[in-house]
């Protein structure tokens, strides 16, 4: 049984599945290892323009690293697979194109750091998110310290870090970890809707949007200025800009091609 299942809901967007429910789709070694796979795939198909990743089964998302499997590991053991982790949900952060997560079920240490790796995130209403790392006598070590503070402040951050405290789906709203919330039923269509509302606009503009956003959130102000500047001029020499304003002049949609 594949632990990862990759598959293509349409010519432009892809779904993937983390498939282990009977463990709350935690993050054994194998299963990093067929992540990693699947996100080349991803990487080689230029059709591809948005992504979503989901978990299977109702009850979770992803749980975090497998915590029975660490319990055989060294010490040196437990710190590369920390590493093989954070650097998996680097890799699910660098995919070129938008990335939603549909968030099915929990989504704790390492599960909720897989999530603020991605671009987008929904949830379903019932859901429960923390990083509760430091209730194990460990910090999250995939990110959580870094990304999480990013996105909602400081502060808010420190709390939830420091109490290990899950938070239920609305109060992750309130906080602006989730972009939306919506019911168990319609979680699934939800990010198919805003992946296909993704999908029809400029592929090298996505793309490029993307770069703007994520390497300037990383510098100063100005800095971020000419980073967007160059990731404008990357967009002006293709034919889906001159497609744009075509379409835009014959009152039609466009026909983006990446090109």
């Amino acid at each position: 049984m594949s632990l990862v299942t990759y598959e293509n809901i349409n010519e432009h967007i892809g779904k993937i599945t983390l498939n282990r429910p009977s463990v709350a789709n935690a993050l054994s070694i194998s299963l990093l290892h067929e992540l990693n796979n699947v996100i080349d795939t991803i990487n080689q198909d230029e059709q591809v323009r948005s992504v979503i990743i989901t978990g299977s089964g109702e009850k979770a998302f992803c749980a975090g690293a497998d915590l029975i499997e660490r319990k055989e590991m060294s010490e040196c053991d437990v710190i590369r697979t920390v590493q093989l982790i954070g650097q998996t949900i680097g890799r699910v952060e660098s995919i070129a194109v938008p990335v939603i997560a549909a968030l099915n079920g929990v989504a704790f240490g390492g599960g909720l750091e897989l999530a603020l790796a991605c671009d987008i995130r929904i949830a379903s209403q019932d859901v429960k998110i923390g990083l509760t790392e430091t209730a194990l006598a460990i910090i999250p070590g995939a990110g959580g310290t870094q990304r999480l503070p990013r996105l909602i402040g400081i502060g808010p951050a420190k709390r939830l870090i420091y109490t290990a405290k899950p938070i239920n789906a609305t109060k992750a709203y309130e906080l602006g970890i989730f972009e939306e919330v919506v019911s168990r039923d319609s979680l699934l269509s939800t990010a198919i809707d805003i992946a296909k509302q993704i999908a029809l606009n400029g592929p090298v503009a996505l793309k490029q949007a993307k770069i703007a956003i994520n390497k300037g959130m990383e510098v100063d102000l100005q800095t971020g200025l000419e980073i967007e500047h160059l990731c404008y001029k990357a967009t002006i020499h293709t034919d889906d800009r001159l497609e744009g304003l075509r379409a835009f002049s014959e009152k039609r949609n466009p026909q983006y091609e990446g090109k």
